[in-house]
C-alpha cells in the first residue's frame, strides 16, 4: 500500500541523515566532540544558513529522476530499455553538475534536475563514482567494471525502493535493480550486494505498516541467501547483518557497537551501521540519526543511509522539525517523492499536471526556483 507520508519521510530522512553527517565526514571521533561538546553533532551545523547535502543525495534525486525517465519514455514510445539504463543516463547529467557550471551549455539532457542551480556544487564525490560515469555508466553485475565496494552503491538506491511498490516485479526482480544500479559504478559483490539489500528494506517498510524493521531486516537477509548463493563474499555481509541485529539489542554504547561493524567507508559497513542504528532507535528518528553520524567514518552516507531507512519507517511525521528546517534543496526532495509516489498517469491528469510532467520526464526542460520558494517559505 502506497503511503505519501512514508516516500517523503525516506528522501527527506536521508537527507537529513547526509546533511547532519556532511559537517563531519571527515573528522574522527575526538575531533567530533572536541568541536560540537559530549554529545558530537546533534543539529545541523549550517553554511549561510543552508544545511548543505551531500553527494549521497545528489544521486538520490538522479536515480529517481532516471526511474521516472524510464516510465515515462515506456508509457510513451511503447520502448523502454532497463532502469538501471535510464538512471545511468541520469548520473552523467550529474556527472556535468559537478564538472561544469551553471547553466550547461549542452542542450540534450535526460534529467530535467540539470535546471537546478543549487545541484551544480561539488560535495565530496567519490572518485569511484566520478571515474566510472566518466568513463560510461556501463558496469553490470555480470560485466563489472572495477572492483569497488566503497558505500557510493549504496547511498544513492533508496528511491528503487520506495517506486516499484510491488506491482511491477516480485520483491526479488526490485532487489535486482538496485544491485545493478549500484553496479553501475561499482563492481566488488560487496559494492552491490547490500544495495540489494538496503533497496528491499525500503521497499517492505514503505509499503507495508503491518511489518516491523526487524522482520524487515531478516526477510532482507534471507533474499540475499537466495539471490545471491554462490557469491564468494556474501556470507561476510550476513555476518555483519546478524552482529548489527545482536548490538541493537545490548546495552552497549554506540561508538562501541558501531567500531566493531566498521566505519561506513565500505557499503556492506554503511548498511550494517545503519541497521544497527535504525533498530536500537526504531522509533526515534533523532537518536538513531545522532548515533548514525558521530563515529570515525563516513558520516554523510551511514546517516542517509539510516535517515532513509527510519524515514521510510517512521514516515515523514516521524521526522522532528529540526531536520526539515534549513535542509537544502528540501522542495525539490519533496517534489521527487511525490513525483515517484504518483508515477506516470498523464491520461489522468489534468491538463496543468500532464504538462508539469511532460516538461520533467518527456522534454526535461522543467525550472523551477527553490530558492525562492525557500525565501517564502513555501
Amino acid at each position: 500500500m502506497k503511503n505519501l507520508d512514508k516516500y517523503r519521510g525516506c528522501l527527506i530522512g536521508g537527507a537529513a541523515g547526509d546533511a547532519l553527517g556532511y559537517a563531519v565526514e571527515f573528522l574522527d571521533e575526538l575531533s567530533i566532540f572536541k568541536r560540537y561538546g559530549k554529545k558530537g553533532i546533534i543539529e545541523y551545523d549550517l553554511v549561510d544558513g543552508i544545511a548543505q547535502i551531500s553527494d549521497d543525495t545528489q544521486m538520490s534525486l538522479f536515480t529517481a529522476n532516471g526511474l521516472l525517465l524510464g516510465t515515462t519514455t515506456g508509457m510513451t514510445s511503447g520502448i523502454m530499455k532497463t532502469y538501471p539504463e535510464y538512471i545511468a543516463c541520469c548520473y552523467k547529467d550529474w556527472l556535468q553538475t559537478q564538472n561544469n557550471s551553471y547553466p550547461l551549455k549542452e542542450k540534450t539532457f535526460d534529467s530535467w534536475l540539470v535546471h537546478i542551480p543549487e545541484l551544480f556544487s561539488r560535495r565530496a564525490p567519490g572518485d569511484t563514482c566520478l571515474t566510472a560515469i566518466e568513463d560510461g555508466a556501463n558496469g553490470t553485475i555480470d560485466n563489472s567494471i572495477n572492483d569497488s565496494k566503497g558505500c557510493g552503491g549504496i547511498m544513492r538506491v533508496a528511491p528503487i525502493g520506495l517506486y516499484f511498490e510491488g506491482k511491477n516485479g516480485t520483491n526479488d526482480e526490485i532487489d535486482r535493480i538496485g544491485a545493478e544500479t549500484a553496479a553501475i559504478t561499482h563492481g566488488h559483490e560487496l559494492g552491490y550486494i547490500p544495495a540489494a539489500a538496503f533497496v528491499h528494506i525500503i521497499h517492505l517498510v514503505s509499503h507495508n505498516d503491518n511489518i516491523t524493521l526487524l522482520n524487515a531486516v531478516l526477510d532482507a537477509k534471507e533474499a540475499l541467501l537466495r539471490q545471491f548463493a554462490g557469491k564468494k563474499h556474501l556470507n561476510e555481509q550476513i555476518k555483519l547483518i546478524d552482529t548489527a541485529i545482536a548490538l541493537s539489542k545490548e546495552n552497549i554504547d554506540d561508538l562501541e557497537a558501531i567500531g566493531e561493524l566498521g566505519e561506513g567507508w565500505v557499503a556492506e559497513e554503511t548498511l550494517a551501521i545503519a541497521i544497527y542504528c535504525s533498530l536500537k532507535y526504531v522509533n526515534d528518528f533523532d537518536k538513531a540519526l545522532i548515533a548514525s553520524v558521530n563515529h570515525s567514518g563516513d558520516s554523510d552516507s551511514t546517516g542517509a543511509v539510516t535517515g532513509n531507512i527510519l524515514g521510510a519507517h517512521l514516515g515523514l511525521k516521524g521526522i522532528p522539525q529540526k531536520y526539515l528546517e534549513h535542509l537544502e534543496l528540501k522542495n525539490a526532495i519533496i517534489e521527487l517523492a511525490d513525483d515517484l509516489y504518483k508515477d506516470y498517469k498523464m491520461a489522468e491528469y489534468d491538463p496543468y499536471d500532464k504538462e508539469i510532467w511532460e516538461q520533467k520526464y518527456v522534454y526535461k526542460t522543467y525550472q523551477p526556483n527553490y530558492k525562492k520558494m525557500m525565501e517564502d517559505n513555501i
